[in-house]
């Protein structure tokens, strides 16, 4: 070997293997939406967003319950936060039938199913008898407990619909009698009728039309040809057309769709008119919460029919946004629920549920935006009223509960770990008690999901 000039042992140059190319790096929102894929096919997403989109829902309702019924306490002489603490007291009370719900079988839900419906009518009835029956801006469809407290039975005739109806849908299927026509009517449509005609008695038209709506979902849901569900709803229609031309109060709310005055011509559409301009005033973020200036005595129903444009006012286009989100988070939730599952009874219960406070929202939200006839129908959890919101939360511990019959997530809800309760010490192991929602299922296996 040949030496160096400097008499050192020339140096060894290590050989080079082959340049290894670098993977590819992966595109970041490729990556977060797989992520959120994977993320959304849990098997206890619909069970997350149905109770925390209703939680936040019933949340943000009170802040603008008492935000919008201030001015309208103290134009009555009563204490400023008087709307406030009786909606407060209602949503306690519903939680109370929210968790009994949740934790009901469903074979128990089917049996309240009669029960729920006999009461309903029976209340109903009561509504039309004088001195029982009270009349409220023209419409006869409460009942006076004593005192400041009343009961709208109507809206407990939605829940009864729903669930009856379900569980007559699911006996009528499981003996395979849906495929004939008059056993998918009757007697189904009957009942229905008849709750819209004790409806209809008081006035309240915009009930009728969320409990028509829940009618069509049934109908939809158990499979009715398009020439059946066609002709029901021509003749929906039809008498939807004749209420309408025969009352002025309700020619008026039509004629008021588009409205940018307050008075044009013959009819007033004050209400209209200020709702859009709550919601044009609110801009991106609002004028800050409790800052509302249409609430002070220029908006009708601030705190219950029109809650949603106060909200927009003092909330801006990211409050309104918001509201909406939720209401499509929760509507997506019980479309899943009702798709997923095997159990005829949940399907139709649970796709009852979604289409009456979908409907609902649509139908409060829409003439708001005066895209809509004002109805007078009630944001869903939103809007102020104890009446509306009793069932409703009874209707979403309906959803909570089916949605933790799915075997999926009832598999992966007794896979969850306890928080509380491990043993430190050593010693012998005992049985270990789970502090979770629902108990260790005896034989399970995992479904990589927690």
């Amino acid at each position: 070997m040949t030496g160096s000039r400097t008499g050192r042992p020339p140096v060894r140059r290590a050989v080079r293997g082959p340049v290894v190319p670098r993977p590819p790096r992966e595109n970041p929102v490729r990556t977060l939406v797989t992520r959120a894929r994977r993320a959304w096919d849990r098997p206890l997403t619909a069970y997350y967003l149905i109770l925390g989109g209703s939680a936040l829902i019933t949340v943000l309702g009170l802040v603008m319950v008492y935000s919008a019924s201030q001015i309208t306490a103290l134009q009555m002489s009563l204490p400023g936060s008087y709307f406030f603490r009786k909606q407060l007291l209602a949503a306690g009370i519903g939680c109370v039938l929210l968790l009994a719900a949740s934790r009901m079988p469903v074979r128990l839900h089917r049996a309240l199913a009669y029960p729920i419906l006999a009461g309903a009518v029976v209340l109903m009835a009561l509504v039309q008898v004088p001195g029982v029956g009270v009349a409220v801006n023209g419409n006869q469809n409460w009942i006076a407990l004593g005192g400041s407290f009343q009961i709208q039975p109507s809206e407990f005739g939605k829940l009864a619909l729903v669930l009856w109806g379900a569980d007559l849908l699911a006996r009528k299927q499981d003996k395979r009698l849906l495929s004939q026509w008059k056993h998918m009517l009757v007697p189904l449509v009957p009942a229905a009728f008849m709750l819209l005609g004790l409806i209809m008695l008081g006035g309240d038209m915009g009930t009728a039309i969320i409990l028509t709506a829940i009618l069509f979902g049934l109908l939809w849901l158990a499979g009715a040809p398009t020439r059946l569900f066609v002709g029901v709803l021509s003749i929906a229609a039809l008498l939807g057309a004749i209420l309408i031309r025969t009352s002025p109060n309700r020619m008026a709310r039509l004629t008021c769709l588009g409205a940018t005055e307050p008075q044009t011509g013959p009819v007033d559409c004050w209400q209209a008119v200020h709702g859009i301009y709550a919601l044009a005033s609110g801009g991106i973020f609002g004028s800050g919460l409790g800052a509302s200036v249409e609430k002070w005595g220029q908006l009708p129903e601030a705190h219950t029919d029109f809650i949603f444009a106060i909200t927009g006012e003092e909330l801006g286009l990211a409050g309104t946004l918001s509201v909406l989100a939720l209401f499509a988070a929760l509507g997506y939730a019980g479309i899943r629920v009702a798709g997923r599952t095997e159990d005829p009874f949940v399907r139709y219960a649970a796709g009852g549920v979604t289409t009456w406070i979908t409907a609902q929202a649509v139908i409060n939200i829409g003439a708001v935006l005066g895209l809509l006839p004002i109805a007078g129908v009630p944001l869903p959890l939103f809007s102020y009223g104890g009446s509306a919101l009793l069932p409703t939360m009874f209707a979403i511990g309906l959803l909570i509960a089916f949605a933790r019959e799915d075997p999926a997530a009832r598999m992966a809800l007794a896979m969850r770990q306890p928080r509380f309760g491990r043993k430190r010490g050593g010693g012998p192991q005992r049985p270990r008690r789970w502090n979770t929602m629902r108990r260790r299922a005896p034989v399970a296996r995992s479904s990589g999901e927690r």
